[in-house]
């Protein structure tokens, strides 16, 4: 019998898990102190940069700030690449090499956490300048994601949200209105599309990191605003098939055909060229839009509202940093943490990459009012305009089935060589699977 990279995946992260509930039972609430050590809190800490690159200029000045407040602490910064973060962490864990900080998304909390690589942290937050000054929702997504209840394993740094960018300047031009609707999305779409001419209304994503829009294209159409009808999963529910299908079709009619393989770095450049009329793609890349086409030239919104009236948007993972159990010396570790999640620091942080603040201090600050798609997307978020699909993050397996396992079949729905259904079977098949697993292991 053959057995699929997914099910030895299940397999694996099924056996950490149950490892870990049983060590759970019996160490008595064991905090991680078996392993790694306290430390003197003086000497070299590492941290992994899980945006290594996009996000390295930031992280040298925190850093830099944080050696000069502590002169006995110095931190060896690694850059990551994003799309090697996880696999990465894996490595590590099996082999060792593991640094004494990372940065942790939600999409992929649980799958270290069943590992039991990660050390609690809710109990070192209560008892830091940190307490208190996290932001709700982002605490409870960080919590949920780990899948243990309300211990959490990462200290919340920021959330991102999905955003349409538009180019104000073509808008302007063809006498169209901002895309605030589907409706009016379509129509842009098409109407600025001039393929003689090199021009198109949209760019699709259809490389690296694919499936998370084109699952939020799909459920802010359809209106479906929860992703478990029980315990399966809606996502191959009739309407976000619909949605995905006619979302596809804008494939190489108002698309350019290079978008088949384009991650976002390409779809991102190719924007800012002056060609393309809209892109979704999160808040990451504000700045990057900033610098190529000047203020006055695009705009960002939130998803456009559907046919029902109301936005729906599915979730976007929170990041964090962990404090990893091998690290030797978590006091330092800590202190670099909690001074990354201050105000001034969390401040900076979210300036540069344009994304939604953690700390409660840094999301009053001047600059998000100033920055119109970040103050639009955090009200967004809080106002109640918006019903946000959450997505089951707790599932070890899910960041491997949302990315690699299923991109090369979003990649065969644009090229017209499978189908819209065929593919959504196919994700909520695996998907009911992995969640009737985590919920017997859950169990165990």
């Amino acid at each position: 019998m053959n057995i699929s990279k997914t099910q030895r995946r299940r397999a694996a992260a099924a056996v950490s898990i149950a490892a870990v509930l049983a060590l759970t039972a019996t160490a008595c609430g064991d905090d991680g102190s078996s392993s790694g050590d306290e430390g003197s809190g003086k000497g070299e800490i590492t941290f992994w940069d899980n945006n290594g690159g996009p996000r390295t200029a930031v992280w040298t000045e925190i850093i830099k700030d944080f050696e000069k407040k502590n002169p006995d602490i110095k931190v060896k910064y690694v850059p990551i690449p994003i799309a090697d973060v996880q696999s990465k962490y894996d490595t590590a864990i099996a082999g060792g090499g593991l640094p004494d900080v990372g940065g942790v998304g939600t999409a992929y909390l649980s799958n270290i956490v069943a590992q039991d690589a990660l050390e609690p942290v809710g109990d070192r937050i209560k008892d830091s300048s940190l307490n208190g000054k996290l932001v709700e929702g982002m605490v409870a997504s960080v919590k949920d994601a780990g899948g243990r209840g309300d211990e959490m394993y990462t200290v919340p740094t920021s959330a991102n949200n999905g955003a349409l960018w538009y180019r104000t300047d073509l808008f302007k031009a063809a006498g169209l209105d901002a895309p605030t609707t589907w409706a009016d999305f379509y129509k842009a779409a098409d109407k600025l599309t001039d393929t003689k001419n090199n021009k198109f209304g949209f760019t699709i994503r259809g490389g690296a990191g694919s499936i998370a829009p084109a699952i939020d294209a799909a459920y802010g159409q359809s209106g479906i605003t929860e992703f478990w009808n029980g315990d399966r999963t809606t996502l191959n529910d009739p309407k976000n098939v619909a949605a995905l299908e006619k979302y596809a079709a804008l494939y190489k009619k108002t698309t350019p055909a290079a978008d088949v393989n384009n991650d976002f770095t390409k779809m991102v450049a190719q924007w800012d060229s002056g060609t393309i009329g809209m892109l979704s793609h999160n808040l990451g890349s504000y700045q990057d839009h900033l610098k190529a086409l000047g203020k006055d030239e695009f705009a960002g919104i939130p998803n456009p509202i559907g046919d029902s009236g109301t936005r729906v948007q599915v979730s976007n993972p929170v990041d964090g940093l962990g404090l990893f159990k091998s690290s030797k010396n978590k006091t330092a570790a800590w202190k670099f943490i909690e001074f990354a999640a201050s105000h001034e620091s969390n401040s900076k942080w979210n300036e540069s990459a344009g994304a939604i603040p953690a700390n409660t201090d840094a999301a009053k600050d001047p600059w998000i009012s100033a920055a119109a798609p970040t103050e639009l997307a955090a009200k967004s978020l809080t106002d109640g305009s918006t019903k946000i699909v959450q997505l089951p993050y707790y599932l070890p397996d899910w960041n491997n089935i949302s990315k690699a396992d299923n991109e090369p079949e979003f990649q065969k729905v644009l090229l017209g060589k499978t189908t819209a259904k065929a593919f959504l079977d196919k994700m909520a098949d695996e998907l009911n699977k992995a969640q009737a697993e985590w919920k017997q292991q859950s169990k165990s």
